[in-house]
């Protein structure tokens, strides 16, 4: 039998060669692209690190407030290549959530949550709140200062909601104070959700090549290129860069974004004079203590995420390039500088300064888009969208 042959009987009883050349090689694409459109690839490739490097961890793990942290100094200092596969860990974990809200932001400028994308949109955005679930139980796992009393903060506010607060809590964590039950549940959800992930990347692919992708202008175009060599070449150029600054990171600055306390054996009764979060949650932090109800705050925290996942029912205008929208590229710049300005005040210590830079930050959020956005998509009516060339 030719290999030819041999081809055909196996594309008549499982056809993935034709369904990888129509979804990966053929598929057409905008011929206009710029390089914001390769942070999907990127953060998939660091999704990719980081369920690598986080199955060698735990077979070298021990998720008992007895044995955590020793094991992580262990996995650190006696591990052969330990040193790399937790630097391989803690440099994805920025390198992904950097991708993230880059590929969040790219998405919010060039009105890609628009019809028909929003399922594409909804997939992404649960994405992104399952990967902040699996982050924040990773951060406990070390046991340090910062991973113990991060987690008390949590279940601080978590206590506040009513009715189903307390017994939410106590199925994530188990009874207080924070003990074994909690570092094992976290270990649990952290390991087996990271899967979970990558299941939402193949639904989140999945509704995209249903829809095709969005361009920056936002117009529907007739011209059309394949997938490759068009995009697997830009992709792959942008993937070498992607993966020079994930090495300097695992390399040359490993411990860069990681909190001096966290190097500390956690201790319930030593509280740290800052509790201070990594980077990706530090606005959702800067809102959570400038609110001072502790409900509020978690509402308001939440909220910085809701809207978002909401953005395609709140902008209802015809145009969706912000390129030709002058009002809303005005106004989600001064968004995008705000969010900056949480992540900020959220890392520095809860003075009255930070304190009200983030109460007027999370204002222009807020404001942006429950106000401006609804309003503004309102008067995009007299433009006409036309197809592009």
């Amino acid at each position: 039998m030719s290999e030819q042959q041999k081809q055909g009987w196996l594309e008549q009883r499982l056809p993935i060669v034709s369904a990888f050349r129509r979804e990966y090689i053929d598929f057409p694409m905008p011929p206009n692209l710029n390089f914001l459109w390769n942070f999907g690839a990127f953060a998939t490739i660091a999704l990719g690190f980081l369920v690598i490097s986080g199955i060698f961890l735990a077979l070298n793990y021990t998720p008992s407030i007895n044995g955590a942290f020793a094991s992580v100094e262990t996995i650190d200092r006696s591990v052969a290549w330990g040193w790399f596969i937790r630097g391989l860990h803690m440099g994805g974990v920025t390198m992904l959530f950097g991708s993230l809200y880059i590929h969040m932001g790219r998405g919010l400028y060039y009105g890609s949550y628009k019809a028909p994308r929003e399922v594409l949109w909804l997939t992404g955005m649960g994405l992104f709140v399952l990967v902040m679930i699996i982050a924040f139980a990773g951060y406990v796992l070390p046991w340090g200062q910062m991973s113990f009393w991060g987690a008390t903060v949590i279940v601080n506010a978590l206590g506040a909601i009513p009715v189903i607060g307390q017994p939410l809590s106590s199925l994530l964590f188990g009874e207080a104070p924070l003990g074994d039950m909690a570092l094992h549940r976290m270990f649990v959800v952290h390991f087996a959700l990271a899967f979970g992930a990558m299941a939402v990347i193949a639904l989140h692919v999945a509704a995209l090549h249903v829809t095709g992708s969005n361009n920056p202008t936002g117009v529907p175009t007739r011209k059309k290129v394949p997938f490759h060599p068009y995009y697997t070449t830009k992709d792959s150029f942008g993937i070498c860069l992607f993966l020079m600054v994930y090495a300097v990171l695992v390399f040359f600055l490993p411990g860069i974004l990681t909190l001096a306390d966290n190097y500390i054996e956690a201790n319930p009764m030593v509280t740290p004079a800052d509790i201070t979060p990594e980077w990706y949650f530090a606005p959702f932090y800067a809102v959570l203590r400038a609110v001072p109800s502790r409900l509020g705050g978690l509402l308001a925290a939440a909220g910085l995420l809701l809207v978002v996942v909401a953005v395609p029912w709140l902008d209802r205008g015809p145009i969706r390039s912000a390129r030709f929208r002058p009002m809303i590229r005005l106004g989600l710049g001064a968004a995008f500088l705000a969010f900056i300005a949480l992540g900020i005040a959220g890392m520095q210590s809860p003075d009255t300064l930070w304190i009200w830079t983030a109460r007027i930050a999370a204002c222009v959020w807020f404001g942006f888009f429950l106000v401006l956005l609804p309003w503004a998509s309102k008067h995009d009516d007299h433009f006409r969208v036309v197809e592009a060339d």
